[in-house]
């Protein structure tokens, strides 16, 4: 099942997913649905602005995390 969604956070923002401080980032996709993905999933597109894009989430049908990808 996949999942669609933008996310805009600076690079301060990030900051406490990276260290470990906070885990779950937490967004809405494209249907509204509320999703919570922990932060470390990100962490291979953070620059030094931050995180930003559009992702696609991928998770198996027992609600498992897959993959997540940037789309744009």
């Amino acid at each position: 099942m996949d999942f669609y969604f933008s996310l805009n956070l600076s690079f301060e923002q990030f900051k406490p997913y990276y260290q470990g401080i906070a885990e779950a980032v937490q967004v809405r996709d494209v249907n509204g649905k509320i999703l919570q993905i922990n932060g470390r999933h990100f962490r291979q597109f953070l620059t030094s602005e931050g995180v930003h894009g559009q992702f696609r989430l991928t998770i198996d049908s027992q609600g498992h995390f897959q993959s997540i990808k940037r789309v744009n």
